[in-house]
């Protein structure tokens, strides 16, 4: 379930896998991947604690909320896009940057300011994301 465009959904999905670790709970891969996301997020905890508020909360970046959903899923992608190696090369550039950086979790913050911009060039041109400009900022960054 975790694909989806109904943002309710999704949302709830991070709020069940968390419930489940929490509670040592039977896990599908996908809930395993997403608690150990959320594991490695302690400041978004409580949130995912009490589902009710941040359901259908927007969060505006031009009053300098941070999206914490879309933050761990990012995480998701990149972790997809590792496991993958998807596009080919991505693996390689992660190892690097996180030994560059003596961190594979904040490799990945960088990462997700290039993800983050592809998407956004590709939604404000209506076209696909573009993999090499992806890959190009991340090699910027080694």
């Amino acid at each position: 379930m975790f694909y989806s465009q109904d943002r309710h959904k999704l949302r709830q999905f991070f709020y069940d896998a968390w419930r489940k670790f929490r509670a040592d709970e039977a896990m599908e891969p996908m809930e395993r991947m997403v608690a150990q996301v959320v594991a490695e997020h302690p400041e978004y905890h409580a949130l995912l604690e009490h589902s009710d508020p941040a359901l259908d909360q927007d969060y505006r970046p031009e009053l300098g909320q941070t999206n914490p959903f879309l933050h761990l899923g990012m995480h998701i992608a990149i972790h997809e896009q590792l496991t993958t190696d998807r596009p080919v090369g991505i693996r390689d550039i992660h190892q690097t940057l996180a030994a560059k950086l003596g961190d594979s979790h904040e490799a990945e913050h960088r990462m997700q300011e290039c993800l983050g911009e592809m998407i956004w060039h590709a939604q404000r041109a209506n076209t696909e994301p573009d993999e090499e400009v992806y890959l190009e900022c991340l090699r910027k960054m080694l």
